[in-house]
């Protein structure tokens, strides 16, 4: 019986097994390229680390005095140290572009006696030919494969490395064999870094190789207890948590959104198998005459979704693993977040997770088939066989409670707080919200109906209406597809085109200057007060105002926060950042900040806390002055006053520079001048930018951010589209003995195909309307409940109408055109064979 149906119907069953093998592909391939990113991003970690057990890290780009290596090497517990001095480096003499920003290689210095103990893989391989630099020489580079690709150079050949806004000339003495393919990485000898890029006294971190049997536990809290306030002490658990926590807000909010896509696909399989079973009405009723038990029905009618569900799932197994693969050549291995930078992700099929996605479509199927294989079995078999028309009072009123209670439940989930860090109570707000709107469709289409139904219309609209007004239920399965598949697309566009909104007005809050400067690798160190008084000197400049951007880790799990010293008038600051809300008075003596919205969330600070931070090696107070909107760091950033930071660190270097032209200054002129007096290392490491290229380059960042929340809209709206006409097709065509009849009392069939049409249109319409208001509450949801609690970040709503409207035209002409083509093909048959069986 389910190949015959599936023969005779095959267009059914395909469109069924079709919205699942998207939904089932789109989760299968995020969780593919997640998976392979972060095991790549892994990899690249560990190769920069080592084979350490612990790691002493400074808080800072800046370091560590070095006179901690020896207290933590004379600690029981540890077996050898290796002192590191790590710096972001770059290839010397190559101009750069803010368009092209590639070549970063992380630079170790490494006491290579010690690393041969703690961290062998980061030791290089000599040449061994006579004469060639040893590792000891001051003046031997060994880089990884991907390295000498950056440098563009080959073994042997003579190279430069810009680091802490210094350049130094190498040779290449050989390759690092334990460094990965895709790892950017260089090592010299520690002495040699020290002296050469200005970190006498100063390490990054120090590797610790821990005695056999000895307590874990036990030697990291020796460890900590010895460390000053600018050093923390990391395992590999702690690392790859931080490395984890990159993105794991973006790849959970993607794997949700496809299992929305999913769920979609479900009511789109609930249609036609509703659709299925009121077509096949009589067939299952006489086989209940004949003896088939109702249970036996069921079963059967459940099977049928199941199989459908897995024709979708094994479908959607092999599209999934085509879309990752060209996500991963796209978009790279974080589907265009940016979370990953230096890390290829490597594909690999994951056979576990294939199978629960496979189960995971097989049930949705199954689920949405088990209402309409319960409706099939409740249908008493003596008036089913007469097929009596739709089985439905029109006196009947639909009720909404159900689905006003289920709306209601999601409002109070999204009220709910983060589990795990993660919004999950706001996706079930959501599930929660679409599933009412679903339910409470009869309820509603007949309200909207109803004004229609006393009106006075011609024929064949007033016999449309009618019909509508008089079968809700009908037209609810009609309509769940269009519903589900249109607020799933309302939603995402509200809240994409919210955010970019959001992002637009803060860029032009942030870029008030003319020109923007910042020098590559100057983390540790890079515009002296020198440099910066040649800027500020430059002809065409007006004003110049000086930044020192660098990474500060405040906690061993989490990824490092942004620390931004810069020009701040205590008395106005919102003239430097876009301020949320009011600030408090600073008291008398203290250090002020200002964190991002992020920063606020993740750390649980608001304007009045006091806090402290590690600076200069000691852990400074600071008070919390107030909050500023940043959407580019998404684990936030602080503000403080340039001169408090030199004050705490001694350390008055810069990174950045906004520009403010004088008036009649050419700006491309004004550029070339500035480039002329940075010191020669710095010119080419150096990006000049002005305010309209980086606002267009960062909303293209945005855009390639969620090309993947495109992909998933674009899916939406086919998806809905192939369900009104499916819907539609099967509604029209199950009506031929109707059509008949009417044919029979005279109604001509321009008159049936008007009817159609109107019916076609006005459910397309009641349909975009729901889906339209649900969406809208739904993009609520992802603003204000899913974006804070996952970025942290907050927006103002804002609407494409200009969307909507295009929407509400193609579903209500696609439904409308779609009726009337399936009308033709019912009308095709001759009216008397039309209603042969009710003779």
């Amino acid at each position: 019986m389910v190949t015959g149906e599936w023969r005779a119907h095959p267009g059914r069953a395909i469109i069924g097994a079709l919205a699942i093998a998207v939904g089932v592909a789109l989760g299968f391939a995020v969780h593919l390229v997640n998976r392979s990113a972060l095991d790549s991003f892994a990899s690249a970690v560990s190769t920069v680390n080592g084979a350490a057990d612990l790691q002493v890290h400074a808080a800072t780009p800046a370091g560590f005095d070095e006179g901690l290596y020896p207290r933590v090497a004379r600690l029981p517990g540890v077996a050898a140290a290796s002192p590191v001095v790590e710096l972001a480096a770059s290839a010397g003499g190559r101009e750069r572009t803010v368009a092209d920003r590639s070549g970063r290689i992380t630079l170790l210095g490494l006491d290579v006696l010690r690393a041969v103990t703690v961290t062998p893989s980061l030791v290089g391989a000599p040449l061994g030919s006579v004469g060639a630099p040893r590792p000891f020489d001051p003046d031997a580079l060994f880089v990884s494969r991907a390295a000498l690709a950056s440098l563009g150079a080959k073994v042997g050949d003579r190279t430069s490395l810009v680091a802490a806004g210094r350049q130094r000339h190498f040779t290449i003495a050989g390759l690092l064999s334990g460094a990965g393919d895709d790892q950017a990485l260089a090592v010299i000898d520690i002495a040699d870094a020290q002296w050469r890029f200005g970190q006498l006294g100063r390490l990054q971190r120090i590797d610790i190789k821990l005695k056999a049997g000895v307590d874990r536990g036990a030697a990291a809290a020796a460890i900590a207890r010895v460390l000053p306030a600018d050093a923390e002490l990391v395992s590999a658990a702690s690392e790859g948590q931080r490395s984890e926590s990159l993105s794991r807000a973006y790849r959970v909010n993607l794997e949700m959104l496809a299992m929305v896509a999913l769920l979609t696909g479900g009511f789109l399989v609930y249609s036609a198998q509703s659709l299925a079973v009121a077509r096949r009405r009589s067939q299952f009723a006489l086989l209940r005459v004949l003896g088939l038990q109702r249970r036996a029905l069921v079963a059967q009618l459940v099977i049928e979704g199941a199989l459908i569900g897995l024709v979708g799932a094994l479908a959607g197994i092999l599209l999934g693993y085509g879309l990752a693969d060209l996500a991963v050549t796209r978009l790279g291995g974080d589907l265009g977040g940016g979370y990953f930078r230096g890390a290829t992700a490597h594909l690999a099929f994951a056979p576990l997770a294939a199978l629960a996605y496979t189960g995971l479509g097989i049930a949705v199927a199954v689920a949405s088939s088990l209402v309409p294989a319960r409706a099939a079995g409740r249908a008493q078999p003596a008036v089913a066989l007469k097929a009596a028309g739709d089985l439905t009072d029109p006196r009947h009123r639909p009720r909404a409670l159900p689905g006003v209670a289920l709306i209601a439940a999601g409002g109070l989930a999204a009220l709910g707080p983060p589990l795990w860090g993660l919004p999950l109570l706001g996706y079930a707000a959501m599930a929660l919200i679409l599933a009412g709107g679903i339910a409470v469709m009869p309820a509603l289409a007949r309200a909207l109906l109803s004004p229609l139904q006393g009106a006075s219309w011609p024929p064949a609209i007033d016999l449309a209406v009618r019909r509508l007004w008089g079968a809700p239920e009908q037209a609810a399965v009609a309509l769940c597809g269009i519903v589900a598949s249109t607020s799933l697309m309302v939603a995402m566009a509200v809240m994409v085109t919210s955010f970019r909104g959001s992002v637009d007005a803060w860029l032009t809050a942030v870029l008030p200057s003319d020109i923007y400067l910042h020098v590559e690798g100057a983390e540790a160190g890079g515009l002296d007060r020198a440099a910066q008084a040649r800027l500020a000197a430059t002809p065409g400049v007006a004003r110049i105002a000086f930044v020192r951007q660098l990474p500060l880790r405040l906690a061993p799990d989490r990824p490092a926060v942004m620390l931004s010293a810069q020009p701040i008038d205590p008395a106005d600051p919102g003239a430097s950042m876009p301020l949320i809300g009011p600030g408090v008075a600073v008291p008398a003596g203290a250090t002020a900040i200002w964190v991002s919205e992020p920063m606020g969330w993740l750390y649980g600070l608001k304007p009045g806390d006091r806090t402290s931070l590690p600076l200069g090696g000691a852990a400074r107070p600071v008070f919390v002055a107030g909050v500023w909107r940043d959407y580019a760091r998404q684990f936030g950033a602080i503000a403080i006053a340039d001169t408090d930071f030199a004050r705490l660190t001694g350390d008055a270097s810069t990174s950045e520079a906004a520009v403010t032209l004088a008036p009649g200054a050419d700006a491309a002129a004004t550029i070339a001048a500035l480039r002329r007096h940075l010191p020669p290392a710095l010119a080419p490491q150096t990006l000049f930018a002005e305010p309209r290229q980086m606002r267009t380059m960062a909303l293209a960042i945005f855009d390639r951010s969620f090309a993947v929340t495109y992909a998933l809209e674009a899916i939406a709206i086919v998806i809905g589209l192939i369900g009104v006409a499916a819907t539609f097709s099967a509604q029209t065509l199950a009506r031929k003995r109707e059509f008949g009849m009417l044919r029979h009392i005279g109604v001509r069939r321009r008159q049936i195909m008007a009817m159609l049409a109107t019916e076609g249109a006005a459910l397309g319409l009641v349909g975009v309307i729901a889906g339209l208001g649900l969406g809208l509450v739904m993009a609520q949801v992802l603003i204000h409940v899913v974006n804070p609690q996952s970025f942290h970040w907050t927006m103002d709503t804002q609407l494409p109408w200009g969307l909507f409207g295009a929407l509400v035209m193609a579903l209500v002409a696609a439904a409308a055109g779609t009726a009337v083509i399936a009308g033709r093909r019912a009308l095709s048959a001759d009216a008397v064979r039309a209603v042969r069986d009710d003779w």
